[in-house]
């Protein structure tokens, strides 16, 4: 096994933390109070390449495979978890599966924009009915000559608002189930499209997320991914690639907690010396940044199957209930260290503690990938290598 990273990993990587360094983590506080969408830091990762990190380079994106695209992930969170999460949706829930089951026609229309960070984009999935269970979304949609038109409710839409693009999944008959269900790609910026006021969240304030609502929403014939009645399949792939993505996430506010926690434990004097010369201080921040490095070599063995064209939705799985749960209890150490001050806005930790909560609910819940995991631990040749 080479755990060593390529030079071209290593590069980005480096790029990707000098920026969160000088240009994130400086205003991420501002930014959370204001709750107000950064559009100029996402011009700037426009240019950098970080917004069409997944797609090939004959569509205008940086061609980057899964790990590098984690590594990047893993340094802006550590910056500000609420920028991170918006580049981390319009490559992965949006981008992968439209260069993964999109028509030839659809990648050379919508890709390139995209890749560009002209534009940004997401998916539309989960409605105020509908979250864990994909099979009950209401949203439907019907032939309108050589298209489609959709009509229905759409939840929690990160991007909504500021992004063009979006993957919609819909049916045709909500007496089919899974198997009346398609993914499409819709442009938001046409009549039939409502964006609502964005929803007052806890944490990851300066992401931009809302309800939509599509009334008689128009998509091209071209904007049909794969077939009709196989949209689950879509939405199933696409969440066992974005799931690398939070799961990367998870790893930089985790990291951003264990930075905070250090430097405080270093500087802070009780009983006449430093908190971390104190053994139950400096076992903890031990076992915090242990579990910190199994998550993370977790996480970038998800990403690295991911490329090997075999199925690695265990993996993924394991990986984001690993990353997230792992994250949540390292902030909230953290928090604990800085006794009452962690409690103040005043210091990192505090806004670490909410952005994290939310790493355990989406892109599937920590339930959903137990349920996942348990299933194919059924299936599991307890011979095989896994």
């Amino acid at each position: 096994m080479d755990f060593e990273l390529g030079e071209q990993q290593t590069m980005v990587r480096d790029m990707v933390r000098e920026f969160a360094r000088e240009r994130l983590a400086p205003g991420a506080a501002a930014r959370d109070e204001s709750g107000q969408f950064p559009a100029d830091i996402f011009r700037e990762l426009g240019e950098l390449g970080l917004l069409g990190m997944l797609v090939e380079e004959r569509y205008g994106g940086a061609g980057m495979d899964a790990l590098t695209y984690a590594l990047a992930i893993e340094e802006l969170a550590r910056g500000d978890a609420s920028v991170a999460v918006g580049v981390s949706v319009t490559n992965s829930v949006c981008q992968w599966p439209i260069s993964r089951f999109g028509s030839e026609k659809l990648k050379e229309r919508v890709l390139p924009p995209l890749a560009r960070g002209e534009v940004l984009g997401g998916i539309m999935l989960t409605e105020p009915q509908a979250g864990s269970d994909l099979a009950s979304l209401r949203t439907t949609y019907r032939r309108d000559g050589d298209g489609y038109r959709l009509n229905g409710s759409k939840a929690w839409i990160t991007n909504a608002g500021v992004g063009r693009f979006f993957v919609a999944l819909a049916t045709r008959d909500l007496a089919e189930g899974a198997r009346g269900i398609s993914a499409f790609v819709l442009d938001a910026e046409q009549p039939g499209v409502v964006v609502h006021p964005p929803e007052r969240k806890m944490g990851l304030r300066s992401s931009r997320t809302c309800m939509v609502t599509l009334e008689e929403a128009r998509v091209e014939a071209d904007g049909l991914l794969g077939e009709e009645g196989r949209g689950m399949q879509v939405a199933l792939a696409t969440l066992d690639h974005s799931r690398l993505g939070i799961a990367a996430q998870s790893l930089g506010v985790a990291q951003a907690a264990m930075d905070e926690a250090l430097r405080y434990c270093k500087e802070r004097e009780q009983f006449g010396r430093p908190l971390i010369d104190h053994q139950a201080v400096g076992f903890r921040l031990a076992d915090m940044n242990t579990e910190l490095e199994a998550a993370r070599w977790l996480t970038y063995r998800a990403a690295w199957l991911s490329e090997r064209g075999g199925r690695y939705t265990r993996t993924s799985a394991e990986a984001k209930l690993l990353a997230s749960e792992t994250a949540n209890r390292i902030v909230a150490a953290a928090v604990q260290l800085h006794g009452g001050y962690g409690y103040s806005r005043e210091y990192t930790v505090e806004r670490l503690y909410r952005d994290a909560r939310v790493l355990t609910i989406y892109e599937g819940t920590s339930e959903v990938q137990r349920m996942v995991l348990a299933r194919l631990l059924k299936e599991l040749d307890s011979t095989a290598p896994a």
